[in-house]
């Protein structure tokens, strides 16, 4: 009888194993549409980013290859045979370095020595680059020209020293001038977190085995910094080489830039060639698409991306 019980009680109750299968499947088990709530929030923005930013790009690269209304890479032949468009070409990636290097150089200069200062100095400093930052277009085209113009107050000031003869504000000189100020705010905010990773104890530790701050910067604080510069570099060129605002309110249009040209095709006085325009843009978009792709890799080699 009391087998018979004992065997009873044991078929009534589950096994353990059972028990832990059961919710082990019930972990692994996800309800479909679990996240749908967030996904609708997401909703507005793809679409707004479909139709400004996505729509554009397919639509720019589709008639780029239209040309007398049939298929044709006739746009791109025309574009590798013209001198003309090449040199928008090498003017654009021209100043778009010499701007680059020099704003970041002084950016190197000015976030290192934000390390040293107080606080409050620094918060203001950072403040200002924020603002300095979004200083572009035609109002920064029109203070160059009050300041550095023909009859700039600093021109006739230099010119009264005896510093100068002259200075061409509307040359390729002064291009690179404007570019190099629009230049330094943005790269002072991207480098400064990556300065913010190194640590003042890397340099207490090399100065007691005998480094000094030469052989510090040298062997430690570049190599670690070094992802974030050329990172930081790259990105001032391809911001160099979209910029349009600046250049045209101070040369009208007389300086021969890629987006220059692109303008000039698509709202020009006498010529109208939106799809040679359209095949100058995708070119313009695979070479910034080209240095997007190198800034990522270099951000995730970065120190402070790894930590």
């Amino acid at each position: 009888m009391s087998e018979l019980i004992s065997t009873a009680s044991s078929a009534k109750k589950p096994s353990n194993d059972a028990t832990v299968s059961t919710v082990q499947v019930a972990s692994h088990f996800k309800p479909p549409f679990k996240h749908w709530r967030p996904a609708l929030l997401l909703l507005p923005f793809s679409v707004v980013f479909f139709f400004f930013q996505l729509a554009p790009m397919i639509w720019v690269f589709v008639n780029s290859f239209i040309y007398d209304e049939s298929w044709s890479v006739e746009h791109y032949h025309e574009i590798f045979d013209s001198d003309f468009l090449l040199q928008s070409f090498g003017n654009s990636m021209s100043i778009a370095m010499w701007s680059s290097v020099v704003g970041l150089a002084i950016a190197t200069i000015g976030v290192a020595s934000l390390r040293r200062v107080d606080c409050k100095v620094r918060d203001w400093v950072v403040a200002f680059t924020n603002m300095a930052s979004n200083f572009s277009g035609v109002p920064l085209a029109f203070a160059f020209v009050i300041i550095l113009g023909f009859n700039g107050a600093i021109t006739l000031l230099l010119k009264q020293w005896g510093w100068i003869d002259d200075f061409n504000l509307y040359s390729k000189t002064g291009l690179t001038f404007i570019y190099i100020y629009f230049q330094i705010p943005l790269a002072m905010l991207l480098l400064y977190p990556a300065f913010d990773a190194l640590r003042d104890d890397w340099e207490e530790a090399a100065a007691l085995l005998g480094a000094n701050k030469w052989r510090y910067w040298l062997h430690i604080a570049l190599p670690v910094l070094l992802p974030a510069l050329l990172g930081t570099l790259i990105i001032l060129i391809a911001n160099a080489m979209g910029a349009y605002a600046s250049a045209y309110a101070l040369t009208t249009g007389n300086y021969n830039l890629v987006t220059i040209r692109i303008a000039s095709l698509v709202s020009g006085d006498l010529f109208l060639e939106p799809n040679l325009a359209a095949a100058l843009s995708v070119l313009l978009m695979i070479i910034l698409g080209f240095v997007t792709a190198i800034n990522q890799w270099l951000l995730k080699r970065s120190y402070h991306a790894k930590r």
